[in-house]
């Protein structure tokens, strides 16, 4: 199956200038769900994994079923004053600003091997913002696995030396 045909491209959106891929038509058809997300349990089935994370909220599609399917935890990354208990914290600077991620401080087990999962590879602030805050919060990344990788945006670059695997490639 042809997984790029189901994703949309919008032109100018969110400013002009910039192409966005849409991954709603691919979330609306569910053989083509089905199989993206089997393809990505799939490249991970002979990798040791602990656990798999995901940082909000669009890594939250892929990840759930991912470690559904894998019997393994979830642990989320979200936005400050999402999660309830104590946490890790990370700040990160974006194109246009800056973010922040959380994990809470008991999310992983010490020295656990993480799989980040996320629907887009772009630049690969957010990510590369997640993987140092796996590490901070005392894990290890197995791996960054992405639907959509942009790349000529070289974001792949940024998550050396994680292993990085995209569905899709533009």
């Amino acid at each position: 199956m042809d997984l790029a045909k189901y994703i949309r491209n919008i032109p100018n959106f969110p400013k002009a200038g910039i192409l966005f891929k849409d991954i709603t038509p691919l979330l609306a058809d569910s053989a083509a769900f089905h199989e993206a997300v089997d393809r990505m349990v799939k490249q991970y089935e002979n990798v040791p994994i602990d656990a798999l994370s995901a940082a909000e909220a669009r890594g939250f599609l892929f990840a759930a079923p991912m470690a559904y399917l894998m019997n393994k935890p979830l642990v989320p990354l979200r936005k400050p004053g999402k999660l309830p208990y104590q946490t890790h914290k990370l700040q990160y600077d974006l194109e246009y600003g800056q973010a922040e991620l959380h994990v809470h401080i008991d999310g992983f087990n010490p020295g656990a091997k993480v799989l980040l999962v996320d629907d887009l590879l772009a630049t690969g602030g957010t990510l590369e913002a997640a993987c140092k805050l796996i590490v901070q919060a005392g894990a290890q990344v197995a791996g960054c696995c992405v639907l959509v990788e942009l790349s000529f945006l070289l974001g792949r670059e940024k998550l050396r030396p994680h292993d990085v695997f995209s569905l899709i490639r533009y």
